[in-house]
């Protein structure tokens, strides 16, 4: 039997010739059976993830201009322009800033606290007020740079005027025993040194029935400045 009619015979009885390899049926995949439940989980957990970004942009978005302090301010220095600045933050609402909008409220306000570079102006850090209180006195002191303290002087800070005896009466006052007098004052401003001489004016509020007190001492040279201690110690 000649070649082409083994073939035919071979094709007719559903036979592959030796050597021919038979087609592989590809696999059968069964439809797996969807659950509703965890479709659903997935969509909110989607949904919740997609609100999470959004909320966080828009806390990134919502920003507020506000006040800040560029250089040092001390106790009861007015604040001018270029003392404060702008900036704009993600403020959060328990932190209590002064506005942009509101910068010119508070230049020519005194500082209630000292301020420093970088910080945040809050509306309790300014006052209207003068150092000088009702029912006090200004009384300038002129000290020797041997009698400035090495702590430096700033404004509103409690000291204490010492009347120190004159020339003559100091070996009356060692004999008797008595403690030298004391009065409460308040530093409002402290000049810088002068050239030549290194003195410093220190202007002290006291009140006003000590004022002529301390302004006799001064004149007389018998004053003396000494810090007090802050209080609580």
């Amino acid at each position: 039997m000649s070649k082409t009619k083994q073939s035919t015979a071979v094709a007719e009885r559903g036979l592959q010739p030796a050597g021919v390899a038979s087609p592989v049926s590809p696999p059968r995949v069964s439809a797996r059976r969807r659950r509703p439940g965890v479709i659903a989980l997935s969509l909110g957990l989607i949904a919740a993830g997609g609100a999470g970004v959004a909320v966080l942009l828009l806390q990134v978005g919502d920003r507020t201009e506000v006040v800040t302090v560029v250089r040092d301010v001390q106790v009861g220095q007015v604040l001018t322009e270029q003392d404060l600045g702008k900036a704009s933050i993600a403020l959060d609402p328990a932190v209590k800033a002064v506005h942009a909008d509101d910068l010119a409220q508070v230049v020519g306000k005194r500082a209630a606290v000292e301020l420093r570079p970088g910080s945040l102006l809050a509306p309790s850090q300014v006052t209207k007020d003068s150092l000088v209180k009702p029912g006090e006195q200004l009384v300038p002191i002129g000290l020797k740079p041997d009698q400035i303290p090495a702590t430096a002087l700033v404004p509103g800070q409690k000291v204490k005027l010492v009347h120190v005896p004159a020339q003559g009466q100091a070996e009356t006052d060692k004999t008797s025993g008595s403690p030298p007098q004391t009065l409460p004052g308040r530093v409002v401003k402290a000049s810088q040194a002068a050239p030549g001489t290194g003195v410093v004016v220190v202007d002290v509020a006291t009140s006003a029935d000590n004022g002529p007190t301390v302004a006799a001492w001064v004149s007389a040279g018998t004053l003396r400045l000494v810090l007090a201690a802050p209080d609580g110690l």
